[in-house]
Order: structure tokens, then C-alpha cells, then sequence
């Protein structure tokens, strides 16, 4: 049947028993098909009746979708024509795993950071309005998670006192990554629309307002009584006190149930609550028994058992969990936090160890930031664990609230660098240069899991200020020993190989985190054709060290290779570094141009960037010949060719 799918229209002559068949279908290719190419399943799987709903009932993209974080849109692509390319999904050139404007007119989002979809439907509805368009409707799905942002209240206090037609579907499922925590996952309960109800309500109100003399006092004391009364039965109505109109609860996985719900919603003409519970991983026994996260995210996978098919070896996230709960076991001062993330960010085992020194504050990274700046003013010292490309949305409050204060907070950042087959919104490729310009602010880049380890600890004994780590997803790969130090404590910088015997010191190249490997790569390709190279590890790579421009001093050229955008970054620091302590030796960057990338994989992007080590040596034996090193380019070419 699904194959019989090509858009929202073929939805609306399904029977009842043809749509329990259908999503029965839908789920079974869902499971097939994420499961040999990974992606987000649980989510999925968790909201295929309400995505048939949703169809059928709004005429989309008249009627605008939107759904936030957008991870849970698989069903949606499949309703839309794109069953076909699922073989594709998350690979190059393949469907993307978010929304993507560029595959249907029915994806009005693609970015995959949470809690923003009532922004979007706030300022569609507006957009519609003016434009006179008043009989679009404008839908935005919203996980419970998603709810804990604080980004999300500020559009309902909008969109409740505007009276447009938006509809806000809660997908209920009790779980972000993990279980929803907080007031806000408390207290989702039911109100049932009932239109009869509100307009003899609306009518009575007028009524009292018209009487002369008392009819306000009176108006007051009726709306009172009625607040009390809502409150004292159920306290968790907070929906219909901002002016919203609720619906629900209604079983997610009761398609007549939901459509029936979304129709009177859509009715009523004005913002609706539409409350839907669903159950993340719903009809794959290996997700529904997966109690941390439900399957929210999978590598490849059997279709039946749920286990990965390739054990992955000692990950960067799991080094830094490790390292952590290390040093907490010595020092009760450090604790952790987590944007609503405990298990992508290593920090569950720290929650078991510790439970009272993890806290888990929601899809809320401002709050995060500026909730640790406390505990650093009350003695703590506060990890701060979250994704790089998350930090984005906390920089006020690392700037003003952290390091205006001098506060020691150490902020750990996870998939930093080129992350793949997410896509765009997921690459972190922005934080060395946010954090470059926060006065203070030390960011560490470890090129294998001993220096994490050694530079965690260093960060943690920092109380001046805060600090910051560094580490791509993925492998952590094995250690790559250094030949020298030069300086010590947090300013020592790692020599890693230095110029063979006979060459002159032609080149520093200066290999930041985890393209140190790539960097030694380069070198070897370089000094087989005589050109004396000297490979360092910043390990702290922000603010420049002493140790840096000393050996810079000591070549005709410096390259910086950094899995970051090349505007703004170490590169860049380096450079100006050099011009302030007038060291006059040219500096080079290879990085990440300024851009956003479509999904693919690590090894894929990096190639189609030419940041391997031929294409990198390459370039830098351009840059030594135009120095007039006395090496022949055309000679060295051939050789690398």
C-alpha cells in the first residue's frame, strides 16, 4: 500500500482498516530501511498514526508543517513522495535524515536545533495574515523535550495573544534523548475543547462586562472562581491561563482519535493545544525495551535483535566520561550539567556515580550556562557537556555570565568539528571562533584520549577563568606520543616530529585536536621531497602561547590544519599573534571554509574539501615554492602525484 503513496491526496480515500494497515507497513519499512543505514528510529516509530493525521486533515503545503527538531519527519517524507530514496537516507546525495527544502515544497524547516518550530509557526501566521492569506492554517509539531526550551514559551506568549489560526501538536512521549525532566513535563494534562462550552462562556462574560457599574468587578470575581475551580481539579492547565485552548490528552497511536481531534482543532480557528501521548519506538519490541533512549538514535542494526552490526572501539565520549568521574571521585566540588543530552554526552555514568551532582536542566542551553556560572560563584566547579553546535545558542551567557565573572566553568564540546551524515545544523565547526574572541576563555583541542584525559584535568584546575575542550564524534584512535615539550603546565606545547636530518626548518604545521594525525601525514609526504617540517600540538590552542611563537620565529612558513571554520579560528589567531609580537613569518590556514554542508560522510566531506594529507601537502608545497625554498615544485609534485 505504501508504494501506492505519492502525496497527501492518496491519504483521503483510506478506510480505517486501510490506514491500521498502512501504518503497520510504514512501521515495518521504517525498521528495515533505518536499520541498514542508521538514523533516528524511536522517534519515528513513535508518531507514524499522528503523522497520517496530520495529512489528512491539512492540506499541506498550503497548510504549513513544521516539526520541531524535525528528526521525527521520517513518516512525513514518506507521505510525501519520497519512500523511494530511503535506501539513500542520511548518505550523500542521498534523502537527508531532517527536513530539507530542497527535496519538497512540503519541508518548511530544516534546521534540526530544538524548540524553535512555534517561532516559525508564529511568524507564518503572522506572514499569512498580512499577506491575506486567512485561511491557511499553520501546524507546528513540538515534542514534551522540546517544550523544556525556553525559546518555546516566548512564542506562545506571542501566538496565544495573537488569535491566529495555529495549531500546536505536543507529541507526548516523556523523552527528549532521554526522559523529559521538569515543571513542564509535569504538568501536561487534558482540557477538552468543548465550542458550546466557550461560547456560552464568551456570551456570559459579555454579559456581566455590560452591567452597569459592577459588571467588571463582577467579570473579575466569575473569572476568579473559574481559575480556582480549574486549578483545585487540574493544576496542570497552565495552557488554557496563557489564552490556549487544549485538547486532550488524546492516544497518539489511535488514528481516528487523533484526526478527530485535529479537525475540531483546526475548527476552532484561533491557537490550539492539541495534547497527543505517544510512545517513543512504538512496535519494535528492541526500541520500546531500550529504557535510556528508546532507540532515539542508531547506528546500523539487525532489523530483528536491534544490536549493532559493528562494535565501535573506544570513543571520545566515553574517554571523557571515564576521565570525569575519575576526577570527581577526588574532588567533591565538580559537577556536571546537561542540556536534556546525559547519554550522547557521556554524562549517565556520572549521574549513577553522583546523582546529586548531574543535573539535567532541559533543551535549555542558555540556562545551562548561566545556572553553572552559580554553582562556580558557590564553590562548585561545573562541567558543562553539550554538543558544539549547541554552544551556538549559549554564547550571551558564556560571554556576560561566565567569563565577564572570571568563573571557573569548564565546558566540554562533543561532535566538534566536521560530524557527517547529520548535515549542516549538526557540524561543529563554530566554536573556536566564538570562543576566541570571549576574553579569558582557554580552549583545548586533545589529539588522542591521554591528552583529553591530561588537558580535562588541567581545565579542571583552572579558577581564574573558563576553559574549554574540544573532541570530534567518532573513534578516539590510538595515541600519538610526543617527541618534546616545550613550556609547561597549560602553556606547553607538544613538538611531534621534527625536520629530518639535512632539511631546514621550512615549515611549522600546526595540527589542532584531532587533525594532528593528518598533520603527521602531511609531514611524511613533505620531507620525503626535502622539505624539513616540525609538527606541534598546541594542546591548548586558544589564546596562542609563548611556545608557539617561538618556534614559528625558527621557520620561513607556518600552516595551521583545524577541523574548524577557517574565518575566526586558530589559524587566524595565530596570524594575528604573529603580527602583535612582529614576528615576520608568513601563516597559513587550512580549515573548514565558511559554509554550510550538506550530510555525507566525516571522510567524504573532507575529501570533497581537499583537507586529506596529499591534498594538503599539496597546497603546502605551493606555498614553499612561492617562498623560494630553493625546493622545485614541479619535483615535488610528481613525487606526490
Amino acid at each position: 500500500m505504501l508504494e501506492q503513496i505519492r502525496g497527501p491526496a492518496d491519504l483521503q480515500h483510506l478506510s480505517q482498516h486501510e490506514l491500521r494497515e498502512l501504518a503497520a507497513e510504514i512501521r515495518e519499512f521504517l525498521i528495515h530501511k533505518v536499520a541498514a543505514t542508521g538514523g533516528h528510529l524511536g522517534p519515528n516509530l513513535g508518531v507514524v498514526e499522528l503523522t497520517l493525521a496530520l495529512h489528512r486533515v491539512f492540506d499541506s503545503p498550503h497548510d504549513p508543517i513544521i516539526f520541531d527538531t524535525g528528526h521525527q519527519a521520517y513518516v512525513h517524507k514518506m507521505l510525501t513522495g519520497r519512500s523511494h530514496d530511503f535506501e539513500s537516507l542520511r548518505k550523500k546525495g542521498g534523502l537527508s535524515g531532517y527536513p530539507s527544502r530542497a527535496e519538497s515544497e512540503h519541508d518548511w524547516v530544516e534546521s534540526s536545533h530544538a524548540s524553535a518550530s512555534l517561532s516559525y509557526a508564529d511568524g507564518l501566521a503572522k506572514a499569512f495574515e498580512l499577506s491575506g492569506h486567512r485561511n491557511r492554517h499553520v501546524v507546528a509539531v513540538v515534542g514534551d523535550g522540546a517544550l523544556t526550551g525556553g525559546m518555546c514559551w516566548e512564542a506562545l506568549n506571542n501566538i496565544a495573544a495573537s488569535g491566529r489560526p495555529v495549531i500546536i501538536v505536543v507529541n507526548d512521549n516523556g523523552r527528549s534523548y532521554a526522559p523529559t525532566i521538569g515543571g513542564v513535563a509535569d504538568h501536561l494534562a487534558s482540557l477538552r475543547l468543548q465550542p458550546a462550552y466557550e461560547q456560552a462562556l464568551e456570551k456570559g462574560r459579555d454579559a456581566l462586562r455590560a452591567l452597569p457599574l459592577v459588571g467588571k468587578i463582577a467579570y473579575r470575581v466569575m473569572h476568579s472562581v473559574k481559575a480556582g475551580i480549574k486549578d483545585s481539579l487540574s493544576p496542570q492547565l497552565m495552557f488554557t491561563d496563557l489564552g490556549l485552548k487544549y485538547v486532550g490528552p488524546v492516544d497518539g497511536h489511535d488514528e481516528r482519535a487523533v484526526e478527530a481531534a485535529l479537525r475540531h482543532a483546526r475548527g476552532f480557528g484561533r491557537p490550539v493545544i492539541v495534547h497527543v501521548v505517544t510512545r517513543k519506538g512504538m512496535g519494535f519490541a528492541p526500541a520500546e525495551d531500550d529504557e535510556a533512549e528508546q532507540m532515539h538514535s542508531c547506528g546500523v542494526i539487525d532489523p530483528v535483535t536491534g544490536q549493532a552490526t559493528k562494535v565501535a572501539g573506544p570513543g571520545w565520549t566515553a574517554t571523557f566520561s571515564d576521565a570525569l568521574i575519575g576526577y570527581a571521585r577526588k574532588r567533591r566540588d565538580i559537577v556536571a550539567i546537561t542540556a536534556a543530552m546525559p547519554g550522547p554526552t557521556g554524562l549517565t555514568p556520572f549521574g549513577q556515580q553522583f546523582p546529586d551532582r548531574l543535573f539535567d536542566v532541559g533543551i535549555a542551553e542558555q540556562h545551562a550556562m548561566t545556572s553553572a556560572a552559580g554553582l562556580a560563584m558557590g564553590g562548585m566547579h561545573p562541567v558543562v557537556a553539550i554538543y558544539s553546535t549547541f554552544l551556538n545558542r549559549a554564547f550571551d551567557q558564556i560571554m556576560m555570565d561566565v567569563a565577564l565573572h572570571q568563573l571557573p566553568v569548564t565546558l566540554v564540546l562533543d561532535r566538534a568539528g566536521i560530524t557527517g551524515s547529520d548535515g549542516a545544523s549538526h557540524n561543529g565547526m563554530w566554536d573556536m571562533s566564538m570562543l576566541g574572541i570571549v576574553p579569558g576563555m582557554r580552549v583545548a583541542a586533545p589529539r588522542d584520549a591521554t591528552r583529553l584525559r591530561e588537558e580535562l584535568g588541567e581545565a579542571l584546575d583552572v579558577d581564574d577563568g573558563p576553559t574549554a575542550l574540544r573532541f570530534p564524534k567518532g573513534d578516539v584512535g590510538e595515541d600519538i606520543p610526543a617527541i618534546e615539550r616545550r613550556g609547561s603546565g597549560i602553556s606547553g606545547v607538544d613538538v611531534l616530529a621534527g625536520p629530518a636530518a639535512g632539511c631546514n626548518h621550512d615549515v611549522l604545521l600546526i595540527g589542532v585536536g584531532a587533525f594532528a594525525p593528518m598533520a603527521l601525514a602531511v609531514a611524511r609526504r613533505l620531507q620525503d621531497q626535502g622539505i624539513g617540517v616540525t609538527v606541534i600540538d598546541p594542546r591548548w590552542v586558544l589564546p596562542v602561547s609563548e611556545s608557539v611563537l617561538e618556534l614559528a620565529a625558527q621557520h620561513k612558513l607556518v600552516v595551521t590544519c583545524e577541523d574548524n571554520g577557517v574565518n575566526g579560528g586558530v589559524g587566524s589567531a595565530v596570524s594575528a599573534a604573529l603580527r602583535r609580537a612582529e614576528i615576520d613569518v608568513p601563516c597559513r590556514d587550512v580549515g573548514l571554509p565558511q559554509q554550510f554542508y550538506e550530510h555525507a560522510s566525516r571522510g567524504e566531506l573532507l575529501s570533497d574539501l581537499a583537507l586529506t594529507d596529499q591534498d594538503v601537502a599539496r597546497r603546502i608545497t605551493g606555498w614553499v615554492a612561492a617562498l623560494g625554498s630553493g625546493v622545485a615544485e614541479a619535483e615535488i609534485r610528481e613525487h606526490l602525484d
